[in-house]
């Protein structure tokens, strides 16, 4: 990826024009080092928006590869505000549309603008684990996401992705010099469903239940290594 100098050149740039070389930077990286296989494509014709796209999240990368297979639906990706505090990967958040969040609090101004963006008829993308998986399996979600889809009654198209990791290795001690490595990626596109409707039972029970089901239609799409704790309720 483009260095620190670099990326605060570009982001001090007149405004109109960050995003456009930002998504031409972006663009480069992903065309040269990642090959992209979709599979399942047909479903994205299934789709009448808005939606809520889920994913399993396992590098910085996932949100640049998916927004180019997602390309049509302009989706806005829930990311959180950690990735603009260096100039390196905020590049690449100015090359998609964002709803910051501040991960692991109940950031209800995030879901409020998540909420407003789907009534507006625009589609989100939520990585419901909430943080990038150290270990490429996944991790247990968050239930943001059921709150989203319940407030708004849209339905919800899963994804799985595989080998972003080895195309942008997670680096924990400094997010910006995380780089680019050549990489197959693997892109599998499950198809839209609805939450169930709300029988006599527990609000904190429902919950639980649509974000399983949440979690195990992302799952599905994986291999059974990448499945982590949800590898046992498939």
């Amino acid at each position: 990826m483009i260095n620190s100098k670099i990326a605060s050149f570009i982001l001090n740039a007149p405004s109109w024009i960050i995003k456009p070389i930002s998504r031409m930077v972006t663009s480069f990286y992903i065309n040269k080092y990642a090959k992209i296989e979709v599979s399942n494509y047909r479903n994205l014709d299934k789709i009448e928006e808005p939606v809520i796209f889920v994913c399993n999240h396992l590098s910085n990368s996932d949100g640049l590869l998916l927004n180019k297979v997602l390309k049509r639906f302009k989706p806005y990706f829930v990311a959180g505000v950690k990735l603009a505090s260096n100039p390196v990967s905020r590049i690449g958040l100015e090359a998609v549309n964002i709803i910051p969040i501040h991960p692991n609090t109940p950031d209800t101004e995030a879901l409020r603008k998540c909420i407003e963006k789907i009534k507006e008829g625009k589609s989100v993308l939520i990585f419901p684990e909430g943080t990038r998986s150290r270990t490429g399996k996944m991790i247990e979600g968050k239930k943001g996401v059921v709150l989203i889809a319940k407030k708004t009654g849209v339905k919800i198209v899963p994804l799985g992705i595989i080998g972003s990791e080895k195309l942008m290795p997670i680096n924990d001690n400094d997010m910006s010099k995380e780089k680019f490595n050549y990489a197959n990626v693997k892109i599998n596109i499950g198809e839209p469903f609805m939450l169930p409707e709300k029988l006599n039972e527990e609000k904190d029970s429902y919950n639980e239940k649509c974000l399983n089901m949440i979690m195990i239609k992302i799952a599905e799409l994986l291999p059974e290594e990448y499945r982590g704790v949800y590898a046992d309720k498939i």
